[in-house]
């Protein structure tokens, strides 16, 4: 009777062999696709980021910034894929030794419907970011305005901006809930400047003033290099009760307008003075009754 249970025995436990060697062999054979895959698809990514680079740094005004912008969004992008690939991996293989995979799709099925309900903020601000980040719209250092608050960009990730205005105060946006952006410093900058000038001045000679001034300013090596042309003057711009507007730009790289539009405007105070040239005073307007008189507020 025990050899008749040991004859039983044996085949059973060759063809449980047979079994775990097949299925050795398939879990071996798809580790090694899943790894030759990735192989191919990091080849693939690699001349894909080169590509991207290559097409961002022809528009970049600051050197590295595309291959940065590029590099993190590649990375990104790459773990996403790396994920995927294995979870298949994963539950290919346990298909391979018995496991039925039915099961377990269902429950990840739930528990990725739950974590997208209760986390539909953060995917949202996810999405948004690396939207952001792939279309270079804002950029750390920049000068920005983010619904309506302005500041200096001092950190991007997939799901904030931070700003600091300049009272120092920090403003952290979530980038799911930004509705506007407006970038002051993106590729170069510019300082727009209104002059208010008497009625009896000559607009042409204020002009040449105002030319002049910049001019001198180009030509020095401390302001040369920020300013990126000389200056544009679009001529007389409007009328007050008191004054003529004369309105011009200064063209700068990014975050030098403010250092330079200063500059300009206390020289051209002193080039006024010295040609004559008279600025107004600002008007305020006081109510008698039904009149209204203009008053000085000196």
């Amino acid at each position: 009777m025990f050899g008749d249970s040991i004859e039983k025995f044996l085949p059973r436990l060759f063809e449980i062999g047979i079994d775990v060697v097949k299925a050795s062999l398939g879990v071996a054979l798809i580790i090694a696709a899943a790894y030759l895959g990735l192989r191919l698809l990091r080849l693939g990514f690699n001349r894909l980021e080169a590509l991207l680079v290559r097409a961002a740094a022809a528009a970049e005004v600051v050197p590295g910034t595309a291959t940065k912008r590029v590099r993190t969004l590649m990375s990104v992008l790459w773990t996403i894929v790396v994920g995927l690939v294995w979870f298949i991996a994963v539950l290919t293989t346990l298909g391979q030794v018995g496991v039925n995979i039915t099961p377990v799709l269902a429950g990840a099925g739930i528990v990725g419907l739950a974590i997208g309900f209760g986390a539909q903020n953060l995917v949202k601000d996810l999405v948004s970011g690396f939207f952001l980040i792939l279309e270079n719209h804002v950029r750390v250092g920049d000068v920005a305005v983010i619904n309506g608050t302005g500041g200096l960009v001092e950190a991007i990730s997939f799901r904030t901006i931070v700003l600091r205005d300049e009272a120092a105060v920090v403003h952290v946006f979530p980038n799911g809930s930004i509705t506007t952006l407006s970038n002051m410093t993106k590729d170069w900058s510019a300082y727009v400047i209104s002059v208010s000038v008497s009625y009896k001045e000559d607009p042409d000679r204020v002009v040449d003033v105002m030319r002049r001034v910049a001019e001198e300013m180009y030509a020095e090596p401390n302001y040369k290099p920020a300013m990126l042309e000389p200056i544009e003057i679009f001529g007389v711009d409007g009328f007050t009760e008191s004054a003529v507007i004369i309105k011009a730009r200064l063209k700068t790289l990014p975050l030098q307008q403010f250092t330079i539009g200063r500059e300009y405007r206390k020289r051209l105070k002193k080039a006024f003075d010295a040609a004559g040239i008279e600025m107004p005073p600002p008007q305020r307007v006081v109510r008698t009754g039904e009149t209204r008189q203009p008053v000085s507020a000196t």
